[in-house]
C-alpha cells in the first residue's frame, strides 16, 4: 500500500503537524477536561529535537489523541476511519434489530463488490488516502513516528514509559478496528519511507491478533498505577488497555475466528480477563451506581456523567462550543440533537419495531409474541421464536400499549407519546408553532399521527399522515431514546441550545461524552469468556451485577432463570441477549452479530472457502446452539399510533388535530422520576385505548412488484474485501509476493488487481 507505498499521502506532506493548534483541533474535548489537549506551542516545522522536552513529546502524544479517538460519526463509507459505530441509523444499526429499512449489508437486491465504486464494499482498510489524517496507515505511520521519536529522545525514562503506553495503546486500537473488518492487515511498526520498495504484505489474523495483544499489554505495564484526574481526565489507562485486551481476546475466541471452538481459547480469554479485572478496578473503574436509582435512573446517568465517571473505561470527551467564530473548534457530539423530536429542534431516529418487542418485560423475560396476531402485508413476526432457550414472561405483550411493564431499561432506551422528555430551551425562537413546554422543562413528545384522506389510514407502505405539536410530517413512531441528556435526570444540562443554531446545525450543541468502552461491557466480556471456558456460575453472577445495576433484585433472581449455571448453551445465549440490551443504540450489537454468525449460524461459505471455513464447534451453527433464529430471511417493521377512525380526518397543517378540535384533553406525561409509575402508565394506556389504534407500516423494503423482501447477509460479508480502490492504491509488490500485484484479495471477494478473479487471502490461515 501507499504506506507501504504511501505516494498519494506523502506527495502532499511535506511534515508532521504535531499540535492541536497547527490541526485546528484545539479543544476535541470538553471545556472542563480537555486541559490536556490544550498545549498551544506550535509544532509545525518541529524538528526530534522536540523528542528531547517532555512539552515536546506531550504535544506530539495529544496529536496522537486527536486523529485517534473515536468520533460520534455515521459509520457510512468508511472514509473516516476515527469513525465507529454509535447506534445511528447507519450501515451497522440498519444491519440489526435496532432500526428498519434494508443497509448495503442486508439489502436483498444489492451484492456489494470489490471490483467498482457502485455498491462497492466499504472502505475501513484505507479511509482517504489523500489525506493523512483520515487514512488508516497514515495515521498508524504518524504512531510509529511518535513511538520512534519519543524513544530516541533525552527525556527520563519513567516520562516515556508514561508517554509511550498512550501511544502503544492507540495503535492497538487502529489494528483492532482493521482485523475485526479484514481478518490479517499488514502490520507496519517502522516509519516507511514513500518508495516503491517500502511494501508491507497482509499477515495472518492470529499474527495481528497477537501484535495487538503485545502492545496492548506494553501499555498496560508502562501505564501501570497511573491515574489521570483533574485536567488529564480522559486519557487511556492500564485499564482502558486491559478492557480492549478483553475485547480482543473475545473476538479471537469468538466463532467467527474459532470456527472449530477451539476451547483453549476460551480458558485464554477467561483466565487473563479474569487476572486483569483486578488492574481495570484498581484504575478507579465500576458500575455508575448512585444508591438512589429510580426507573432506571443510574443506567441513564452514566452516559451523562463526565469528570470522575467510573463507566467511561475508553471515552472520547467533547465540547459544547456553538459559535461560530471562525475557529475550528467546535467538537461537539450530535447524538443529542439527531434523537431530539423535530418540534426541539432535533431529528429524531425511529426505533426498530423488532427490538421494541424483544426487549425484556418487567420481570426481565421476553414476552411470548408468538401469541400476537401477524402484521398485515409483512406477515408473522419472525423473531418471535428467537432466543428460544430462554423462558418467556408472565406479563403478556400489550400491542395497543407496548410500554406496559417493561425492564427498567426500557423507559431509558425509548420514548412514545405521552413520556415526559424535559430538556432545557425555548424552541419556539426557531418556529413559533413548536410548543413551548416551559421553555422545555415540562416538554412531552405528543408524535401520534393522523391522516388527511381517511384512505390513508390503513396504508401500510406510506400514507400522507401530520404529527401532533408542529411535528408535523416528522413521522418518527417510537423514537430512540437512549444516551439522552434529559432533564430530569441531568439538571445540568451539558449541551448549549442554540435556537437557530450554528454552521448549519443545531440546536443542541453538546458535550456528552462518547462512551466507546464502558465497564459493562468488561464484565459482559468476562461472563461470555467465562460461560464458554465451562464457568457458568460465575457468567450468571455478573449478569446479575448488571440486571442489579438495572433495577433487578435478588427477589425473582434479577430476572434470570434457573438453568443458566448449569446449561452452557442456554447461558450463552442469555448473555448475548443481555448484551443486545444493555448496548442497544451503542453501535455494538452489529459486532456481536458478526462475531457469532447469527446472520446463518455460519451454515454457508462464500464461493472458494477452503474446508477450514467450515463451522464444525456450536453444533455446526451457532443460531441452533443458542436457540437464536437466524437474522437471514427475516424483517423488521415499524408502527406508529394514529388518532381513532371516530376523529374522522385532520388537516395538513400544524394545527390540524383532529384530537384537539373535538376537545380531547391529554393526560400528563409520564414522569419517570416518581417511583411508580404503573398508574401513570395504565393512565396513559387507557387514553391510548379511547383516542389512539397501532397502525403497522413497512420498515424494510419491497421489490418493484410491491412483493415484501428479507434482510439477506451474504456470507462473503462476515470477512469484509479490500475496496477497487484499496486495491488500486496497492497494486504492485515485489514479484515473489502475489505475483506482484500487491495485496492479495480476501477469499469469497473478487481482485481488482488480478482481473477479477477469486480472492486467495484466507484470513483464518494461522
Amino acid at each position: 500500500m501507499d504506506e507501504f507505498k504511501m505516494m498519494m499521502i506523502m506527495k502532499t506532506m511535506k511534515y508532521f503537524r504535531l499540535a492541536l493548534v497547527a490541526c485546528g483541533m484545539t479543544t476535541v474535548f470538553t471545556a472542563c477536561s480537555d486541559k490536556f489537549l490544550e498545549d498551544k506551542k506550535n509544532y509545525d516545522n518541529a524538528t526530534t529535537d522536540i523528542y528531547n522536552y517532555v512539552s515536546g513529546c506531550n504535544g506530539r502524544v495529544n496529536d496522537i489523541y486527536a486523529w485517534c479517538l473515536p468520533q460520534p460519526a455515521d459509520l457510512t463509507t468508511g472514509q473516516n476511519y476515527l469513525s465507529v459505530a454509535i447506534g445511528s441509523n447507519d450501515l451497522a444499526g440498519k444491519s440489526t434489530e435496532e432500526y428498519h429499512g434494508f443497509s448495503d449489508f442486508v439489502n436483498p437486491e444489492i451484492e456489494l463488490t470489490s471490483m467498482s465504486t457502485t455498491n462497492g464494499v466499504p472502505d475501513f482498510f484505507m479511509g482517504s488516502n489523500n489525506n493523512i489524517q483520515t487514512s488508516v496507515y497514515g495515521r498508524i505511520r504518524n504512531i510509529n513516528d511518535c513511538i520512534k521519536g519519543i524513544q530516541g529522545g533525552s527525556i527520563s525514562d519513567e516520562d516515556k514509559q508514561l508517554l509511550l503506553g498512550q501511544v502503544y495503546f492507540f495503535r492497538a486500537w487502529c489494528y483492532y478496528n482493521l482485523v475485526k473488518w479484514y481478518g490479517g492487515v499488514p502490520i507496519v511498526t517502522e516509519v516507511l519511507e514513500p518508495v516503491e520498495s517500502s511494501f508491507t504484505p497482509r499477515s495472518s489474523a492470529k499474527e495481528c491478533i497477537e501484535f495487538i495483544l503485545e502492545d496492548l499489554d506494553r501499555a498496560a505495564k508502562m501505564l501501570k498505577g497511573k491515574v489521570w484526574s483533574g485536567s488529564d481526565y480522559g486519557r487511556v489507562t492500564t485499564g482502558t488497555a486491559l478492557a480492549l485486551k478483553g475485547r480482543v481476546l473475545l473476538l479471537w475466541a469468538s466463532p467467527l475466528f474459532n470456527r472449530k471452538n477451539d476451547e483453549s481459547r476460551w480458558q485464554t480469554a477467561y483466565t487473563q480477563m479474569k487476572a486483569d479485572l483486578t488492574d481495570i478496578n484498581a484504575c478507579g473503574y465500576g458500575l455508575y451506581q448512585t444508591g438512589n436509582n429510580i426507573n432506571g435512573s443510574d443506567f441513564a446517568m452514566q452516559f451523562l456523567t463526565v469528570n470522575g465517571n467510573p463507566e467511561a473505561v475508553f471515552v472520547t470527551l467533547h465540547n459544547n462550543v456553538a459559535s461560530d467564530d471562525g475557529l475550528d473548534n467546535q467538537r461537539n457530539n450530535p447524538w443529542e440533537r439527531g434523537i431530539r423530536p423535530a418540534n426541539t429542534g432535533g431529528g429524531g431516529k425511529n426505533a426498530g419495531l423488532a427490538l421494541v418487542e424483544l426487549f425484556p418485560m418487567a420481570d426481565g423475560k421476553i414476552a411470548d409474541l408468538t401469541k400476537i396476531s401477524p402484521i398485515n402485508k409483512a406477515g408473522s413476526r419472525s423473531y418471535a421464536s428467537t432466543y428460544s432457550k430462554l423462558e418467556r414472561s408472565q406479563y403478556e405483550y400489550d400491542e395497543a400499549a407496548p410500554y406496559m411493564n417493561r425492564d427498567p431499561r426500557f423507559y431509558r432506551t425509548f420514548a412514545f407519546p405521552g413520556f415526559r422528555w424535559a430538556y432545557s430551551g425555548d424552541p419556539t425562537q426557531r418556529d413559533g408553532h413548536n410548543p413551548s413546554y416551559d421553555a422545555g422543562k415540562n416538554y412531552v413528545v405528543w408524535n401520534y399521527k393522523w391522516y388527511v384522506e381517511k384512505s390513508e389510514a390503513g396504508n401500510v407502505e406510506n400514507g400522507n399522515s401530520y404529527s401532533a405539536d408542529n411535528l408535523y410530517t416528522s413521522n418518527v413512531g417510537i423514537y430512540v431514546r437512549k444516551k439522552s441528556d434529559d432533564l430530569d435526570v441531568n439538571g445540568s444540562p451539558l449541551y448549549n441550545y442554540e435556537p437557530l443554531g450554528s454552521k448549519g446545525a443545531g440546536p443542541f450543541f453538546s458535550q456528552a461524552p462518547l462512551i466507546e468502552l464502558r465497564y459493562a461491557e468488561v464484565l459482559l466480556n468476562l461472563a461470555e469468556a467465562a460461560c464458554m471456558a465451562g464457568q457458568m456460575g460465575e457468567a450468571v453472577q455478573i449478569l446479575q451485577q448488571i440486571r442489579a445495576r438495572a433495577g433487578y433484585t435478588a427477589e425473582n433472581n434479577f430476572g434470570l432463570q434457573a438453568n443458566l449455571a448449569s446449561d452452557q448453551a442456554t447461558c450463552m445465549s442469555a448473555i448475548l441477549y443481555e448484551r443486545q440490551i444493555e448496548f442497544a443504540y451503542e453501535g455494538k450489537r452489529f459486532d456481536d452479530m458478526r462475531r457469532w454468525m447469527l446472520f446463518d449460524g455460519g451454515a454457508t461459505q462464500p464461493a472458494g472457502a477452503p474446508s477450514s471455513w467450515q463451522l464444525t464447534g456450536f453444533g455446526g451453527n451457532t443460531c441452533t446452539w443458542l436457540g437464536f433464529t437466524p437474522w437471514n430471511g427475516q424483517r423488521r417493521e415499524r408502527v406508529e399510533f394514529r388518532t381513532g377512525d371516530q376523529y374522522g380526518v385532520g388537516t395538513q397543517y400544524w394545527d390540524g388535530d383532529p384530537l384537539v378540535a373535538a376537545g380531547v384533553e391529554r393526560p400528563a406525561g409520564v414522569d419517570f422520576r416518581q417511583a411508580d409509575i404503573q398508574t401513570q402508565l395504565t393512565t396513559l394506556k387507557e387514553w391510548y385505548t379511547a383516542n389512539l389504534v397501532p397502525q403497522y407500516k413497512l420498515g424494510d423494503g419491497q421489490d418493484a412488484q410491491k412483493n415484501v423482501e428479507y434482510i439477506t447477509f451474504l456470507p462473503k460479508y462476515y470477512f469484509l474485501g479490500l475496496s477497487s480502490g484499496a486495491q488500486n492504491a496497492n497494486s504492485s509488490s515485489p514479484a515473489d509476493y502475489n505475483g506482484g500485484r500487491g495485496l492479495p484479495q480476501t477469499i469469497g471477494w473478487q481482485d481488482y488487481n488480478n482481473g477479477g478473479a477469486a480472492g486467495t487471502f484466507d484470513p483464518l490461515a494461522e
